[in-house]
């Protein structure tokens, strides 16, 4: 199997959607299709892109004041499907799981929100599930897909986009991999740190 992947799918949802436009507009251009949830679905539409929501491909809506929208095997399969295996394959046409190549995600402000001296009702809703769970599925992944865990990596994708088109080398997705593990822990240390606090 060839190291080098195309993107062809990608799902974006965003809590901050600043310095996205570019970003977007480069892998449209490119041909990539658009996946996404809520508020992200909405400003994609906003751009002019086509976007098809998470929920036509779930059969789900958002659900519990939001706290769920993206965990389902469409999605997940979708990332950690290993296009190498034919039984990955076999099982994701078996149930109708789309391949996602790239993951734009990021987190929900845990740290700014606790900073900011909100209820800890309001902190605990501030404790990214989807977000976290997204990007640890498409890092491990990396063989296949592309994790983008933050704003921060917004560039570094685009640099690539913009050389060569919508596709990448193996060891630039580990590289988004190793970023998109030190963003996870960097998140899930500060909520240790606000619990252990208590």
């Amino acid at each position: 199997m060839s190291a080098t992947k195309k993107i062809k799918t990608a799902l974006v949802s965003v809590f901050h959607k600043d310095g996205l436009d570019e970003l977007l507009a480069q892998l449209h251009a490119n041909g990539v299709q658009f996946l996404s949830t809520g508020g992200t679905a909405t400003f994609i539409e906003s751009l002019g892109y086509p976007c098809q929501k998470v929920e036509e491909v779930t059969t789900y809506p958002s659900i519990l004041g939001g706290r769920v929208k993206t965990l389902h095997p469409k999605v997940f399969g979708g990332i950690l499907g290993r296009r190498e295996l034919e039984g990955d394959r076999e099982q994701m046409a078996q149930y109708e799981i789309p391949e996602i190549d790239l993951v734009i995600v990021d987190l929900y402000p845990f740290e700014q929100t606790v900073a900011s001296g909100a209820s800890k009702a309001d902190i605990i809703e501030k404790i990214d599930i989807g977000g976290i769970s997204l990007i640890r599925a498409g890092a491990k992944n990396f063989n296949d897909v592309v994790i983008v865990p933050s704003k921060a990596e917004y560039q570094m994708l685009l640099d690539i986009v913009k050389e060569r088109g919508a596709q990448t080398e193996l060891e630039e997705r580990e590289a988004f991999a190793t970023r998109a593990f030190g963003v996870s822990s960097h998140y899930d240390t500060a909520i240790h740190n606000w619990f252990a606090a208590q």
